[in-house]
């Protein structure tokens, strides 16, 4: 099965941590949250949100939910096949492919995503909300959206000649 993939293979990056504060008679108690991402560099990605009470368990928690939920997203040599916009909650994502030499053009919490899957060369603007879980799901949704010509064309039985076939009739 493709989940089943040694630990070791796995890349991970943690994408955000926060602390969350409980005051109670006694003092505060502190609970931590994390956000990771972990991918193998050549096509699979996952995200997975942690909770705990120590930050290491939050993280190790989240990086196993990660490597649980990792999906297969279609790729086109170092970039993407074709652009796309997606909207998760606040977040809205354009992806777009760009030529060899380009690099990682994303910031904030779309970039690890990208690098964790293997990408090197794409161009993205994140619109919306900042906020890391809302922009990593809809980068997440936009990559898993993405379809290669070949499947394209299998899906309208159709062949790939036709799909790009002259359209000025």
């Amino acid at each position: 099965m493709e989940k089943e993939i040694k630990k070791s293979e796995w890349m991970e990056k943690v994408v955000s941590l926060r602390r969350a504060a409980k005051v109670t008679s006694g003092g505060k108690r502190f609970r931590f949250n994390a956000l990771v991402v972990v991918g193998n560099g050549k096509g699979m990605v996952g995200i997975g949100y942690g909770k705990a009470n120590e930050l290491t368990d939050a993280i190790r928690k989240a990086k196993d939910k990660a490597i649980r939920s990792a999906k297969k997203i279609t790729l086109k040599g170092t970039t993407i096949p074709h652009e796309i916009k997606v909207k998760y909650k606040g977040a809205v994502v354009f992806l777009k492919p760009a030529s060899e030499g380009t690099g990682v053009i994303a910031g904030g919490a779309v970039r690890p995503i990208l690098e964790m899957a293997g990408i090197h060369n794409i161009l993205t603007k994140s619109l919306g909300s900042p906020n890391a879980l809302s922009l990593v799901r809809a980068t997440l949704k936009a990559l898993e959206s993405l379809m290669d010509v070949k499947e394209v064309a299998m899906k309208r039985g159709k062949s790939v000649a036709e799909i790009f076939g002259s359209q000025s009739k």
